[in-house]
């Protein structure tokens, strides 16, 4: 057969301009908390907090939506971090040894898209020092540095270091000052001879400036040894002969005494006097949680109040045998004393007090505590110091993201009662106080529309989060654990201590206090949440989970005790030859059980076999529910409380559905299986033809073809699926949609489901008091005993059986229907029902059109044979135009597993832009990828964070910020005169900064940049288990075990494929 070449249109630049002013690509904002934080700073002149992580990456953070952030050009992990009071520069010591200035900076005007912006500010590295090893010393461990001070003139900093010695540099210009520098030997030779004993002083463990005195400073060895240093006269002040290795010190404010504290669990108080060269014994010595062994105390702060008494603060000290293993922080003030208990460890920690000098008490605030997977904040002015709840930072995963969906343009109804159920929650262990990090102002404007973004998790919770603004700010929680009997029922925890007499005699000590909401552990895995949908008009919510659970709920104002309603649905349908070897089901609740307000379970409909769900769709308008899982998919009539369908979906050869997810037999198999799969394929390929060329060549060859404009695409050949692969009977999606489905004249309500196998059914439907696609109205005499029926209308099977990713309904004017209740309470321009139907079906491989009710193929794409990736997501979105207010474009935006995507118009399927968004071996990011219908979207770079990207060129939210500095601040140029973009922020570069800043004279306003990442960053790793979403599946591993052999092959075959049709139709 010949095969004919046909030469491509040209481009149209009329079309190239409307594009670029309905796509652009930029990663804006990183919500949630850093991964692996390693250090914390605070200005208290700027009420700015600073967070280094153990990636190389700086996240500047203040009130809400004030947000800049730089990363090292190397991946090392932030030891230090020192602010410069007032000034937006702060310094960072790397694990690499190596001191970083940064600094705020504004960025010089520029053109964008013909319009002139105002400079943008970032966050950039200014400079940077090594410390020089000494000479004649052959290891450089005698200069590693171990501690930073920053005097109060900030023109000096002292350098603390292994070797004992400490160092001075002069800032900001970041030279060493060698006739100042400390050595060891020098103040070894101050000291009595019976201290001397031949011992090294240590390291220097700690630098504290003298609060009334400026350039005197306390020197902290570790073997105890505190000295007091006078910086200008060269000369030591005072001794303090410490006996017990020494972690930290503090001053007290009047700096008449100051605070020790050690490594056997204890501090001690020193006095200060004049004219007592040595001091040989403290004022006291305590070891607060003694006698027994303890661990160390590793931070300790003194804070004076107006009171009398002070507050002490300290972590670590716990009992070594018996609270070793915990990570806490003990605030003590007079009688009262607490012991806060976290869940992950202590990083570092901070007071919000006064600092000015004119003021006589410290008078702390708040506490801020950095801990490895959260941010905790103590409100230490209110009695019985509760916490803060956070604006954002707050851990996403405080339990493991399993799956998350989006919902735009909430009503504000439905908003209002989701915030006050969110503060009902809070109880009393929160205070509404300010929050204390309120530095800087945001200049970003209020939201048009509030957005929601839901995250499934772990343990059976579904969180609710205000996505509209750069602070991911949480709402509310949803618990489903009640639901069922689980290990740790509410009336199988331990009695209350204020309720038995006999355990309140005896009082707990430590006095632990849980704190922090991070808490990895799951009761019972089979509670996690894999799939949610949600009506915001109707407020129905859906949530499936892992053991075939489906959830209807409904959301009241009002707690309340009732039974859920239980339906069972059997999926195999009484078919022999299949026995499920998973997990069981979740036994639910038999008795009332107390539900708070917010969104209640009324239904549970529990699928046998109990498989994960692994699609859900609701229809709140028809009261309907469909669920798939990896057996089959059904359809629940909630209103009337009765099963509609249920249909099996596995193939009679597909017994590894049948053995849940826990398997190890499963596992095993599915190895054994796939090594043998792809022996056999890289032996048969290499028989019918020898492979010569490397990858990498084959690759740039496409590549280089594909540049080729002239010439259309040459297509990959792509080997049908074998109809018998495992788990074929998973169902990937479902959809309800108003449409025609018998005949052309009539429509109503249909059910589409699509498989693994690359099998879409189509459902009629028959739903009482819907007609003519209205909805009558509700509880008309003769339609409560009315059941609600369905019908195949159409099956249809994809040529290559690929799995079905998407199903989408378009009207006649080519538009997707409109949501539930949106046509029919006017929120939405109704379908066009006049004009003929069809459906958008995206497999992995390719993307096609069908007309109905013929259900004959329009128009195609295939993905797989001219770009060589699959598809992994797919949505359609609505692009607005940046020059036309009253243009815009459906477009459908498909994500695939190389980590890039592809926007096609719709319904001709054309190729409009693609950008490259996630790194390929970021599986989970790419798993966890969510769409918004404006043209934004969320995936996670870490299990503690998203990146919210954009691909609209006018929708973007992105931080607009400004800071008041004590300095003037002047535009970045680079060498050949072009403006310095941002420094990338954690996961991307900056290609362009979009968002406005303004530049004032002293004090100085700085404006936060809109930042890219790139795909290499350290931070955009692949670190997440791969259960950490629910929308990970096995074709998101197999890309990645394939062979050499494989891959060659599949990309040598390059060869037009014949004209077929695109699937079986079953009438």
């Amino acid at each position: 057969m010949m095969k004919f070449r046909f030469r491509r249109q040209g481009t149209d630049p009329q079309r190239e301009k409307i594009k670029q002013e309905l796509f652009s690509f930029n990663k804006t904002v990183e919500h949630g908390f850093p991964h692996q934080p390693s250090a914390l700073a605070f200005d208290p002149e700027l009420q700015l907090m600073a967070i280094g992580t153990r990636a190389g990456a700086i996240k500047v953070y203040g009130a809400p939506g004030v947000e800049f952030t730089g990363l090292h050009k190397d991946t090392t992990a932030v030891t230090q971090i020192h602010f410069l009071p007032g000034q937006g520069r702060l310094l960072s010591l790397l694990d690499d040894n190596t001191i970083h200035l940064w600094e705020l900076s504004a960025t010089a005007p520029r053109q964008v898209g013909g319009v002139k912006r105002e400079g943008v500010v970032i966050l950039q590295e200014v400079g940077s020092y090594s410390l020089p090893g000494r000479p004649g010393i052959e290891s450089c461990s005698t200069t590693r540095v171990t501690v930073l001070l920053l005097l109060r003139s900030c023109n000096l900093l002292c350098i603390g270091t292994e070797g004992g010695g400490v160092y001075f540099l002069d800032l900001p210009s970041l030279s060493l000052k060698d006739s100042q520098t400390l050595l060891q030997d020098q103040v070894t030779q101050s000291l009595p001879e019976d201290y001397r004993c031949g011992k090294s002083l240590g390291p220097v463990e700690s630098l504290q400036e003298h609060p009334r005195q400026a350039g005197k400073i306390l020197i902290g060895y570790s073997r105890g040894l505190v000295v007091l240093w006078d910086v200008s006269n060269r000369q030591i002040e005072q001794l303090f002969l410490g006996k017990q290795q020494l972690e930290s010190l503090v001053w007290e404010r009047s700096a008449n005494v100051f605070v020790s504290s050690h490594s056997d669990g204890g501090y001690s108080v020193w006095a200060v006097a004049n004219g007592n060269a040595n001091n040989h014994q403290p004022v006291s010595s305590t070891i607060p949680y003694g006698p027994f062994p303890c661990k160390a105390i590793n931070k300790i702060l003194w804070r004076t109040t107006e009171t009398g008494s002070p507050v002490l603060l300290y972590s670590g000290g716990m009992p070594r045998a018996s609270y070793g293993d915990r990570h806490c922080l003990t605030i003590q003030q007079d009688k009262d004393h607490v012991t806060l208990d976290f869940t992950s460890r202590v990083i570092d920690f901070f007071t919000v007090h006064n600092v000015e000098q004119e003021k006589e008490f410290d008078d702390p605030s708040a506490l801020v505590v950095l801990l490895e997977e959260e941010l905790v904040v103590i409100d230490l002015q209110t009695p019985g110091w509760p916490s803060l709840p956070t604006p954002y930072l707050a851990p996403l995963h405080s339990s493991a993201i399993t799956c998350s969906c989006h919902i735009s343009s909430v009503p504000p109804k439905l908003w209002e009662r989701l915030v006050n159920a969110g503060k009902a929650q809070q109880g009393r262990d929160h205070t509404a106080k300010r929050w204390p990090i309120c530095g800087g102002k945001n200049l970003a404007p209020p939201p048009k529309h509030q957005e929601l973004l839901l995250t499934g998790h772990e343990d059976g919770t579904v969180r609710f989060w205000d996505a509209s603004e750069v602070a991911l700010t949480p709402l509310y929680k949803l618990s489903t654990a009640n639901v069922f009997h689980t290990d740790c029922d509410p009336s199988d925890e331990p009695q209350d201590p204020s309720d038995d007499p006999d355990l309140q005699q005896e009082e707990e000590w430590p006095p632990f206090r849980k704190v922090g909401c991070f808490d990895p552990y799951s009761d019972d895995p089979r509670l996690g949440i894999q799939k949610i949908s949600m009506c915001k008009y109707s407020n129905k919510l859906v949530v499936a989970g892992t053991a075939g659970q489906v959830i209807v709920l409904g959301l009241k104002d009002e707690s309340s005790d009732h039974t859920v309603d239980v339906s069972v649905v059997d999926l195999l349908q009484d078919r022999e030859g299949f026995t499920w070897k998973g997990h069981d089901r979740l036994e639910p609740r038999l008795k009332p059980a107390p539900f708070p307000p917010g969104f209640q379970p009324q239904l549970l409909v529990q699928c046998l076999p109990p498989a994960s769900v692994t699609a859900v769709a609701l229809h709140a308008e028809w009261n309907l529910i469909a669920f798939g899982t990896s057996h089959g998919f059904g359809l629940f009539d909630y209103h009337r409380r009765n099963a509609v369908l249920a249909r099996c979906t596995l193939h009679p050869n597909d017994s590894l559905a049948m053995e849940g997810p826990l398997s190890r037999v499963k596992s095993l198999k599915k190895s054994l299986r796939q090594s043998f799969r792809r022996i056999r394929k890289s032996r048969v390929s290499g028989k019918k033809r020898p492979i010569t060329t490397p990858t990498s060549k084959v690759q740039e060859a496409n590549a280089a073809l594909a540049e080729q404009e002239d010439v259309a695409p040459i297509q990959r050949r792509i080997e049908p699926r074998s109809a018998d692969d495992s788990l074929s009977g998973v169902v990937r999606c479902l959809c309800f949609a108003d449409t025609f489905l018998r005949d052309g004249t009539h429509h109503g309500p249909t059910l589409w489901a699509g498989t693994n196998s690359g099998s879409v059914y189509a459902y009629a439907l028959e739903v009482p008091g819907v007609g003519s696609g209205r909805v009558a109205e509700r509880g008309v005499a003769g339609e409560s005993a009315a059941c609600v029926e369905a019908v195949l209308g159409k099956e249809i099977q994809l040529m290559h059986r690929a799995p079905v990713v998407s199903i989408c309904v378009l009207d006649g004017r080519a538009k997707p229907l409109p949501d539930p209740y949106e046509a029919s309470q006017d929120l939405s321009i109704a379908p066009d029902m006049s004009n003929a139907h069809s459906v958008l079906i995206a497999s992995e491989e390719q993307l096609k059109v069908f007309s109905l009710p013929k259900v004959s193929a329009k128009t195609k794409f295939k993905l797989t044979a001219h770009e060589g990736c699959r598809v992994r997501k797919v949505a359609l979105v609505v692009f607005s135009s940046t020059a036309q207010e009253d243009y815009s474009e459906h477009t459908l935006v498909c994500l695939t597993n190389m980590g890039d995507m592809h926007l096609f118009s719709i319904p001709g399927l054309r190729p409009q832009v693609r950008y490259d968004c996630i790194r390929k071996e970021d599986i989970s990011g790419i798993a966890s990828c969510v769409f918004t219908r404006n043209g934004q979207g969320f995936y996670l770079i870490s299990p503690s964070e998203y990146e919210r990207f954009s691909l609209s060129a006018k929708v973007l939210t992105e931080p607009l910020c400004s800071v008041a500095l004590q300095r003037l601040v002047e535009p970045t140029l680079a060498s050949d005169g072009t403006t310095v973009l941002p420094q990338a922020n954690g996961t991307h570069k900056n290609q362009m900064g979009q968002a406005e800043g303004r530049t004032d004279e002293p004090p100085s306003s700085l404006s936060s940049p809109i930042l890219e990442t790139p795909l290499d960053s350290p931070l955009s790793c692949a670190d997440l288990t791969l259960d950490s979403t629910g929308e990970l599946t096995v074709e998101d591993v197999r890309d990645f075990l394939t062979t050499v052999d494989e891959e060659e092959n599949n990309l040598k075959n390059i060869q037009e494929e014949d004209e077929r049709s695109a699937g079986i139709l079953i009438n």
